[in-house]
Formats: structure tokens, C-alpha cells, sequence
């Protein structure tokens, strides 16, 4: 076993007298040593069940003939996070959880793990830690959160919350209402409801092949989930014996069939962002040509919260994503998976228990939920969520309105300063630039709840909550921070969108755009110290993941 170098041979005395301090027995030196990597936290709502799923792991782990040993790994709610200076940390937590989780694992020589997670960032921190690894690995998501109540009608934290600002904003509902809807929309335990980016990499967690059946969608209150946590602590052992690696699952057949399925469910264009990250450390290349060939042949046969008016609850009920599997199973590969069985055996079991939310037949629309947008805005590719975007929005042209960070463009926002017409350009807020790309949904979900949303678009080299609707383009590549086009668009310019033709033009000359980026000046960078600093210096383009070099 990999331990045996911590715990074997007379040189080891002084290691095993440590390990010994610890409570274990001798007996306990002949077992695979399995890390838990917990990400447990009391701040974060999808993570606050966690305490009990580590019980029901290390229940499973010992059962099976592992011994469990638990450590931290940190979590950032991305809706806490969102609208100041926070946002910053979000995606760049993804790479500190990748490494925390690689440097205790190898410190120790663990001989396999179970990663606990849930939220944004830290389920692809720890896939990404994983493949990295390459040890025998599981993942655990601690599943989603139960929809709220008010007024005889569900509720979600992003419609009812976020989208409530702009409501309020606009005079459409009271200061009394909004308070109500505060304290309703998010009733407990597990990650936010709908297919916003926490749950859309669970589901994808799942197609990968990285998680047991059933776990993206088994609720975070669920007995379902408590069992589904100790089967994964009994079967990371056999894992262990049987020397099954995560890059034994994760091959391209694997991630071709989770953009499949991420194009089926419309997930969140995070996805765009995190695959690509988790698959270099694989050692593999995903381009973005790739995602938007698998979605212009897959249709979107899921349509939940925020596009739709479905939850995750619901999907659970319908069959979860064994049943999207079987909906789709003419498009995957083969494919292996920690449950011992090929994704496509998965597939055949699956069933669909209702088919209003799993429209197998009757899909939502024809073409999956992303699309990339290039022209000479974003010759390196620019993503956009489809899904959400009205007929009517498609295409669109518009006058630029020029802001250099989310906050500048969600003050004008809210002093309604944008009519309709206007184009949002928000710039300086990619993975260098920002940096850490923050997240926009303040700036759309103030559109949205203004009434904005059929008549202004928003672009970023930034990016989107996995709650974002509406005609919102992100991930502009190149960044403006790294010399690319958006950094020279001025108030007024003329900007046409074509989500079919997959174009985004600023109307400008080759000669001019050539001329204003001879001109054009830099920022200065946001911050100066501390990680995020180091993080701006080596972080990559949205187009390749954002990993760092």
C-alpha cells in the first residue's frame, strides 16, 4: 500500500509512535489509510450537513476495512461572496482546495480518498485534486437544498432573492415583501436550488463517473444522502484493493459525455470554466469548440430553475440523472465509473418517472444550453447560457455602456441609468484582471428583476452565477487585462450579437481596433498583496479554464 511508507519497517518507529498519538491500534497498520477531505464549514448553507455525512463515511470506510482520517479543505458561498470585494476569492479558492488537497494526501501517502464537497469552486477543486493525484478517489456531494415557501408558491435563492432587489428597485414589490422572501427562499440545508453551478457539477460529477448513482440529486436532508455517503466510504476501499484510478475514469470519453449531459440538464456556464481545468490536470486538452459542437447535436431536455420552473427536487423525483442518462445513452461513450459499472450500464438501468421534467421526447429546444461566441470581440471564444435568452434577444445590437468593474456598472444599474437598447460592457473583471473573474449575478439579476431583460444586454470578461438568465455573455477572451479587444470599446459603439451565427462584433475596422490597442493603457492591478496578487501573475485565459501556469 501507498501508507506503507509512513507506517512500515523499523526506520518508521517515530512515524507510527505519531500515527499511534492518534487513537489508532496496531491492527490498524495492515489497513488502507483513507483521507476524508472534508469541506465542512458553518458559513456556508451547502455545507452545514456535512458533520453527519463524515459520521456516515467513516461508518463505511471502517465497515469496508479502511481506516478513516478526516481533514479540511475550505468552502466560499458564492452568494454571501457575491457584489464586493469578496467575489475576488471564489474561483481562485478552486486552485488553494486542489492543492490543500494534494499537499495532505501526499504529506501523509494516504491510499485513497473521499472528497466531501458541494458548493461552486469546491467540487472542481477537488476533481481537479483527483486527477491530479491520481489515487483511488470518490466524491461525495452533500446534495441540494429543499425549496422554500411564501405566499402558497415555492422559492429559490436567485428569483427570489437576487432577482428581488431589481423587483424592489423598480417599485414591483415592498420592503416588507422583501424581507419575507429573505427569510423563505432558503430553508435549510444544501446547495441552492435549482441548476445553478453547484448542482450542474454534481450532476456532471455523476456522469463522470466520480460519484456513486444518485448522489447529484439526493437531497442534502435526505436519508438517501446519509446511505449514499456510507456506500462511498465502503466502496473507496475496494477502489483502494482493486487499484482503480481517476484517470482510469476520467478520459475524454467521460468528459464528452458530461458536456452531453451538461448540454441536456442547461447547465451553468461555470462548466465552461471547470471541465477544461479538471481535464488538464488529467492531461488532456477540452476546447471550447468542443462544447459548442456537443451542444449545437443535443437537445435540452431539463429545464430547471433559473431558465425553467423546476427544481432539484424535482429531478430527484423524476428519476435524477441515471434517468438523463437514459434519455441521452445514443449520444455516450463508454465509459468506466466508481460505481464498478460502465456509464452506459447506468444508462440502460435508468428511468424516467416523469417525463414534464425529463422531456426525453419533447425536448425544450433543439440545440443544448451553451453557446461560444467568437468575432472580434472574442477571437478566443466567449460563452453564453442560451438557455436563458428569449427568442426575441437572439440577436440583438445595442450601444455600448461602458463600466471597468461590476460595481460601477451595478450602481448605474440601480440608479437607472441603463435603458433599453444599451449593451452593459463590463470589463477588468476576468481571472487576471479582477481578479478571480467574479461573478455577475448582482448586475443581471438587477436587470432581470427591472424588467430590463428584452431589451439590454450585458457582456463581461467576467463571468456568471449558474443563476444568471437573460442575454449575458461572459468569459470575453482575451481579458482586457491581458491586452484583448473589450478593453478598447468606447460609450456608443455599436455591438451586434448572433447567439445562432455564434458571433460577437464591435462595429470597428480592423485599422481602428489595430490603432485604439496601440493607444490603450492598462489598469493597474486591483490588488497588490497577498494570494490574489500571486493568483493574477499566474493565472490563465478564461478560454483554457482559468488553471494557473
Amino acid at each position: 500500500m501507498r501508507s506503507d511508507q509512513i507506517k512500515k519497517g523499523a526506520v518508521r518507529a517515530p512515524n507510527r509512535c505519531l500515527l499511534y498519538a492518534t487513537g489508532i491500534s496496531h491492527k490498524d497498520l495492515d489497513k488502507p489509510f483513507i483521507g476524508i477531505a472534508s469541506s465542512f464549514t458553518d458559513l456556508v448553507p451547502g455545507h452545514i450537513s456535512m458533520r453527519d455525512l463524515e459520521r456516515h463515511i467513516e461508518r463505511g470506510i471502517a465497515a469496508g476495512g479502511g481506516v478513516p482520517f478526516v481533514f479540511g479543505a475550505p468552502a466560499v458561498c458564492d452568494g454571501i461572496a457575491m457584489g464586493h470585494s469578496g467575489m475576488h476569492y471564489s474561483l481562485a479558492s478552486r486552485e488553494i482546495i486542489a492543492d490543500l488537497v494534494e499537499t495532505v494526501a501526499n504529506a501523509h501517502m494516504l491510499d485513497g480518498l473521499v472528497l466531501l464537497s458541494n458548493c461552486d469552486k469546491v467540487t472542481p477543486g477537488m476533481l481537479m485534486a483527483a486527477a491530479r493525484l491520481n489515487i483511488p478517489s470518490i466524491i461525495v456531494t452533500a446534495g441540494p437544498m429543499m425549496t422554500g415557501m411564501f405566499d402558497h408558491k415555492r422559492r429559490s435563492l436567485v428569483r427570489d432573492t437576487f432577482e428581488a432587489v431589481g423587483q424592489f428597485q423598480a417599485g414591483k414589490i415592498n420592503e416588507e415583501q422583501l424581507g419575507e422572501l429573505e427569510m423563505q427562499s432558503c430553508p435549510g440545508a444544501g446547495s441552492c436550488q435549482g441548476m445553478y453551478t453547484a448542482n450542474t457539477m454534481a450532476c456532471l460529477t455523476e456522469v463522470l463517473g466520480m460519484s456513486l448513482k444518485g448522489c447529484a440529486s439526493a437531497l442534502a436532508v435526505s436519508a438517501k444522502k446519509k446511505r449514499i455517503a456510507y456506500e462511498s466510504g465502503l466502496r473507496i476501499v475496494d477502489l483502494v484493493k482493486e487499484n482503480i484510478c481517476p484517470r482510469d475514469i476520467l478520459t475524454l470519453n467521460a468528459f464528452k459525455n458530461a458536456i452531453t449531459v451538461d448540454m441536456a440538464l442547461g447547465g451553468s456556464t461555470n462548466t465552461v470554466l471547470h471541465l477544461p481545468a479538471v481535464a488538464y490536470e488529467a492531461g488532456m486538452k477540452l476546447s471550447l469548440d468542443l462544447f459548442d459542437e456537443i451542444s449545437k447535436k443535443t437537445p435540452q431536455i431539463v429545464c430547471l430553475e433559473p431558465a425553467g420552473d423546476y427544481y432539484m427536487e424535482d429531478l430527484d423525483n423524476a428519476g435524477g440523472i441515471g434517468a438523463v442518462l437514459s434519455a441521452v445513452k445514443k449520444s455516450l461513450n463508454s465509459s468506466k465509473t466508481v460505481n464498478g459499472k460502465d456509464i452506459l450500464e447506468i444508462a440502460l438501468d435508468g428511468k424516467i418517472l416523469d417525463n414534464q421534467i425529463i422531456r426525453a421526447d419533447n425536448p425544450y429546444r433543439a440545440e443544448g444550453s451553451i453557446a461560444i461566441l467568437k468575432g472580434n470581440i472574442s477571437p478566443n471564444g466567449a460563452v453564453i447560457k442560451q438557455a436563458g435568452v428569449s427568442e426575441k434577444m437572439k440577436v440583438f445590437s445595442g450601444k455600448a455602456k461602458v463600466f471597468n468593474s461590476e460595481d460601477e456598472a451595478m450602481k448605474a444599474i440601480l440608479d437607472k441609468k441603463i435603458i433599453g437598447g444599451d449593451i452593459v460592457v463590463i470589463r477588468y473583471e476576468g481571472p487576471s484582471g479582477g481578479p478571480g473573474m467574479r461573478e455577475m449575478l448582482g448586475p443581471t439579476s438587477a436587470i432581470q428583476g427591472m424588467g430590463l431583460a428584452e431589451s439590454v444586454a450585458l457582456l463581461t470578461d467576467g463571468r456568471f452565477s449558474g443563476g444568471t438568465r437573460g442575454p449575458c455573455i461572459g468569459h470575453i477572451s482575451p481579458e482586457a487585462a491581458l491586452g484583448g479587444v473589450i478593453g478598447i470599446i468606447k460609450d456608443g459603439d455599436i455591438i451586434n450579437i448572433d447567439i445562432y451565427k455564434r458571433i460577437l462584433n464591435v462595429e470597428l475596422s480592423d485599422e481602428e481596433i489595430k490603432d485604439r490597442l496601440s493607444k490603450n493603457k492598462k489598469l493597474e492591478p486591483k490588488i497588490k498583496t497577498g494570494y490574489l496578487s500571486r493568483y493574477a501573475k499566474l493565472v490563465q485565459s478564461a478560454d483554457t479554464g482559468a488553471i494557473l501556469k
